[in-house]
C-alpha cells in the first residue's frame, strides 16, 4: 500500500524521516490491504444492490423533506427544485459513462433529486390536497406488480423486449425535450399539458413505459450479479433503480392531476 502523499504538511521532514515499524503497524497495514484487496476484488450481489437502493432512498426522502417543509412553510424553494433537478441530471450523466464514481456520485444524486421531488410534491400538494400519497402509493404499488411478475418469470426480459422499450423510452425523452424547447421559443403549450383525454392518454402511455423500464432495470441487475461485475455496479444498478422510480412518480403526478383538474 502506497503512503505518500502530495500535501505539503505531509511531506515535512517530521513526516518524512524513517522510523522503525512496530509489530503492530505491520499487523494494521496487512490488516487495511487485506480489506481493501477484498473489498475491490468483491464481486456485485443483488443482496448489495437492495441494501444501497434503501440507502439511496432514504438520502431522497431527506432531501424531499427540505424542499417539501420550506414551500409549505411558504417560502420560494423553486432554487432548490430546479437546482436539484439540474444537478441530480448532471450526475446521472457523468455516472452513465463513468459507472465506477457511482460510489460518489449516486448518494449526490438522490440528496438532489430529492430536492427536486420535495419541492414538486409540495407544488402539487397544495394545488390537489392528497394527490401525493396517491401518486406515492401508485408508484409503490407498480414497483411491487412489476417485481413480482419479473420474479416469478411471468414477464422475461429478452433483446426485442429491451430494444421496444429503449426506443419508446428515447422517444418520449426527445418529444419533452422537444416540446420544452419549442415552448421556450414559440411560446406554446404542447398537448400533453392540458387534461384532454388525449393528454390523459399520453400520461398513461408515459406511464406504462417507465414500469417497464423496471423490468430493465431488475434484468440488469440480476445479469451484472450473475456476471460478477465490481462491487461499485451495485451503486450504479441502486441509482437506475432510482431514476426509475422517480420518472414513475413524477408521471403519476402528472396524471393524478390532469384527472383532478377535470372534476
Amino acid at each position: 500500500m502506497n503512503f505518500n502523499s502530495n500535501n505539503p504538511f505531509l511531506k515535512n521532514d517530521k513526516f518524512s524521516k524513517d522510523k522503525p515499524n512496530t509489530t503492530a503497524e505491520v499487523i494494521t497495514s496487512q490488516t487495511v490491504e487485506r480489506f481493501e484487496s477484498i473489498e475491490n476484488s468483491a464481486p456485485m450481489t443483488i443482496q448489495g444492490t437492495v441494501n444501497k437502493s434503501f440507502i439511496l432512498l432514504a438520502l431522497l426522502l431527506v432531501g424531499a423533506f427540505g424542499t417539501w417543509y420550506l414551500t409549505m412553510l411558504g417560502y420560494n424553494s423553486m432554487i432548490l427544485t430546479i437546482g436539484g433537478a439540474i444537478v441530480g441530471f448532471v450526475l446521472v450523466l457523468i455516472a452513465g459513462f463513468k459507472p465506477h464514481l457511482s460510489g460518489k456520485l449516486a448518494p449526490g444524486y438522490a440528496l438532489f433529486q430529492g430536492l427536486f421531488i420535495g419541492g414538486l410534491s409540495a407544488i402539487f400538494e397544495m394545488k390537489f390536497p392528497g394527490i401525493v400519497i396517491q401518486a406515492v402509493l401508485a408508484t409503490f404499488v407498480t414497483f411491487l406488480i412489476c417485481l413480482g411478475l419479473f420474479k416469478f418469470n411471468i414477464v422475461k426480459v429478452n433483446q426485442t423486449f429491451r430494444n421496444v422499450v429503449v426506443a419508446s423510452t428515447l422517444a418520449i425523452a426527445t418529444y419533452y425535450l422537444l416540446s420544452f424547447i419549442g415552448g421556450l421559443i414559440f411560446d406554446f403549450q404542447a398537448f400533453h399539458h392540458g387534461n384532454s383525454l388525449m393528454s390523459i392518454g399520453f400520461s398513461v402511455f408515459v406511464i406504462v413505459i417507465a414500469a417497464l423500464n423496471l423490468f430493465l432495470d431488475f434484468d440488469m441487475i440480476q445479469e451484472s450479479a450473475k456476471n460478477k461485475l465490481p462491487k461499485y455496479m451495485e451503486w450504479f444498478g441502486a441509482m437506475g433503480l432510482l431514476i426509475t422510480l422517480v420518472w414513475l412518480y413524477v408521471e403519476f403526478l402528472r396524471l393524478l392531476s390532469k384527472l383532478s383538474s377535470r372534476d
